[in-house]
């Protein structure tokens, strides 16, 4: 597939120190869009699915099917901008993002509420990519780095103001929305982002000459949503041929974090009787303030550890995991609740310190000029990972037959032999980042 290319920075001084502030604001605004409505299904799948019925299928789906398209699509995305302007290709996203997700708040069933949930994931394919190449535009280059760093905080809160969002909107239900109001509230969240945007993201033209690969995409999107099909249908039909046939499709790409996050949620609602507001303060907020330490804390060390800290990472992660499994173990003593807490904090401090450095160290080797096919490529990957881990981790905690706590038993075994497997392929990345000015 055709990946996105980068079009070098505007001169310095293009646009006042004010606007170019602004400018980042609107970028920063629609990645926390993104990144909510990504999250909100984690916690709110179990509710969901109580209302609209479609059992564990649709709990699978709700996350992997977002994931799924935005991966598939996100270079498409870029190369879109690079072909008709990243502002036009920007405002056509945030604008079909929107409209998506009231879609999604007015499904009357799993079958509409999961193509809404493609869709969504299309439009945040537009979205998302025009961010980095906008930035590029109108930061001098010797600032670049400063207006990057600001995504690092702000996504490690989004992480969890995604979940207690829909937390507080489903146990409060406004209007008698309930669950629905996670989604509606984007027309006003949505809208807002919007307007900001046109007042505020430069023009630009494009390069009308630029080439996109849509049969690449077409066989990838096939391929992937293939895979998908398997995991999910084949345990909830008995392994049919259809299933088996749809697996030897396509190879297995795991994101181990994405499924760890969705089964510690399925865990506590449906195991442990918590409310959707409690799940997120005992599961997905210590997850973010690890990420928030840890992504500031790596920002400092990554030059002198390069990918030694990726593989510290890992090993905090599958500590946390191990937490998780003895928190699991010794419900009964009382202090479950204080131990899933400490492993999240932990799990989350692992998940910073790996995704505050990864892209960094990857492309280490990348010249400057191939950074944004690189960064593009990378992101992509990373998003078809998350729909395929979020996809074989609730596999195997939905179909485990046993109780809840066997089930995440698994679950967390299957997590722990996935990160293990990530630390042996850690030697295969570069060993240092590039430099700064790169």
């Amino acid at each position: 597939m055709t990946t996105t290319v980068t079009a070098p920075p505007a001169p310095a001084g293009v646009l006042p120190p004010a606007r170019r502030r602004a400018v980042l604001a609107v970028v920063l605004a629609a990645e926390v869009l993104d990144l909510i409505d990504a999250t909100v299904t984690n916690l709110a799948a179990p509710t969901i699915t109580a209302s609209l019925g479609g059992g564990p299928a649709l709990i699978q789906w709700l996350g992997a099917s977002y994931a799924l398209a935005l991966g598939v699509l996100l270079v498409v995305g870029g190369r879109l901008g690079d072909k008709y302007g990243r502002r036009r290709v920007f405002l056509t996203g945030l604008a079909g993002f929107t409209v998506a997700s009231v879609a999604c708040g007015l499904a009357t069933g799993p079958a509409p509420l999961v193509a809404a949930r493609l869709v969504q994931g299309a439009f945040g394919a537009l979205l998302i990519p025009q961010g980095f190449g906008i930035l590029g535009a109108v930061f001098p280059r010797d600032q670049i780095g400063k207006a990057f760093s600001a995504f690092g905080p702000v996504l490690g809160l989004s992480a969890v103001g995604g979940p207690i969002l829909a937390a507080v909107l489903i146990d409060t239900d406004p209007l008698g929305l309930g669950w629905r109001a996670m989604f509606l509230i984007n027309i006003v969240l949505g809208g807002a982002a919007l307007f900001a945007a046109h007042r505020l993201l430069p023009r630009d033209t494009g390069d009308r000459a630029t080439v996109i690969d849509t049969v690449g995409s077409v066989l990838l999107a096939g391929a992937m949503a293939s895979l998908l099909f398997g995991l999910i249908d084949g345990p909830a039909h008995g392994w049919r041929p259809a299933a088996w046939a749809a697996l030897g499709a396509s190879a297995v790409f795991f994101a181990a974090v994405a499924g760890l996050l969705y089964v510690v949620s399925l865990f506590l609602q449906g195991g442990l009787g918590y409310s959707p507001l409690r799940t997120a303060l005992v599961g997905s907020a210590p997850v973010a303030a690890g990420i928030v330490v840890a992504s500031i804390a790596c920002h400092r060390l990554i030059g002198r550890l390069g990918r030694t800290l990726i593989l510290i990472g890992l090993a905090t992660t599958l500590t946390g995991a191990l937490g998780l499994w003895a928190a699991v173990h010794t419900w009964a003593t009382g202090t479950g609740p204080a131990v899933i807490v400490l492993a999240a904090v932990v799990i989350g401090l692992g998940m910073g310190t790996c995704f505050g450095t990864v892209y960094d160290i990857t492309l280490g080797d990348v010249t400057p000029d191939e950074a944004g096919s690189g960064s593009g490529s990378l992101s992509a990957v990373q998003q078809l990972a998350n729909a395929l881990g979020i996809a074989a981790v609730t596999t195997v905690y939905l179909h485990t037959p046993h109780r809840p706590a066997e089930a995440m038993t698994t679950s967390l075994l299957v997590v722990a032999a996935i990160t293990l497997a990530c630390c042996g392929l850690v030697r295969l990345l570069p060993r240092r980042p590039q430099p700064q000015h790169h």
